[in-house]
């Protein structure tokens, strides 16, 4: 049963605590409200304002699982504080998995301060949970895909659009990247597991991938530059930084180039594109 009461109290708590700055938003010369704005909270929830303000009201109906997992990364609720929610509205919490796609508040509020720069974070299987706009103008909205897709490693070998971005001469040491990286994900989280199920997956659908799996390497790491072609500003070599979450087995990555260089330009003159421009077509 939904604790409306419970809920409501707990929502509104949980906003007022909250300031801009900590999901990056601009403060404003006349905010007034303590905290943050309904109106905020349902945007970083992706819902409707209305909506959110009747569940702090004590009204409307019963939200979804769906929304209270968005209205917990809404608020960059910690686990604890999402599992609570979910109790409040009448569900049972989500399993907890060390590969989940709950993104911790810490690495969230490093996250949402990187509105001008190339960044992500993934999972340990490449899926990508949230994107910043720069991102998905140099590689396409990574966000919208569903099922095993959501992984770029298994697009890698199931989709030839997945390679656009990438020279030829870089394909191979991709491929063993990415069948290196599910064999280590596999040995850790064994028989089972969404690794297994992927490599299981991948076996019966990709002969590419059956080749490098069976060379049993791990540790491929990425290139020190990697290089992207774009179809509007064309090359671009930029490096990767990577910071981990222990936790939730979760990283974020941000792309960065060279001042002055070549490839620093190409990647400003993204940001004039956005994602206007269909960088990775197909599913």
């Amino acid at each position: 049963m939904i604790d409306r009461v419970g809920l409501a109290d707990f929502l509104r708590r949980r906003r007022e605590a909250l300031q801009p700055e900590d999901v990056g938003l601009p403060r404003g010369a006349r905010r007034r409200t303590p905290g943050l704005r309904r109106e905020e909270v349902a945007a970083l929830s992706h819902m409707s304002t209305d909506f959110y303000s009747r569940l702090e009201r004590e009204r409307g109906p019963q939200p979804s699982e769906q929304m209270v997992a968005s209205i917990a990364q809404g608020l960059h609720l910690s686990l604890d504080e999402r599992d609570h929610l979910f109790r409040l509205a009448g569900h049972h919490p989500p399993v907890r998995e060390a590969a989940g796609d709950h993104v911790g508040p810490g690495m969230l509020r490093i996250f949402d301060r990187l509105t001008d720069t190339c960044a992500e974070i993934v999972t340990e299987l490449g899926e990508t949970l949230r994107q910043t706009p720069l991102s998905a103008a140099l590689v396409g909205d990574n966000t919208r895909f569903r099922g095993p897709a959501r992984s770029i490693g298994y697009r890698w070998f199931t989709d030839p659009a997945a390679r656009r971005l990438h020279p030829p001469e870089d394909h191979e040491h991709y491929s063993r990247m990415y069948a290196a990286g599910l064999r280590g994900v596999l040995a850790v989280r064994g028989p089972g597991s969404r690794a297994a199920h992927l490599a299981e997956l991948l076996t019966a659908r990709s002969e590419e991938f059956t080749h490098w799996w069976a060379e049993h390497e791990v540790g491929i790491r990425p290139a020190e530059l990697k290089r992207y072609v774009h179809p509007a500003v064309g090359l671009l070599e930029l490096s990767c930084q990577v910071l981990h979450d222990p936790f939730q087995s979760h990283a974020l990555l941000v792309h960065t180039a060279t001042p002055g260089s070549p490839s620093h330009e190409r990647l400003q003159l993204l940001t004039a594109f956005g994602s206007t421009v269909d960088v990775a077509p197909g599913s």
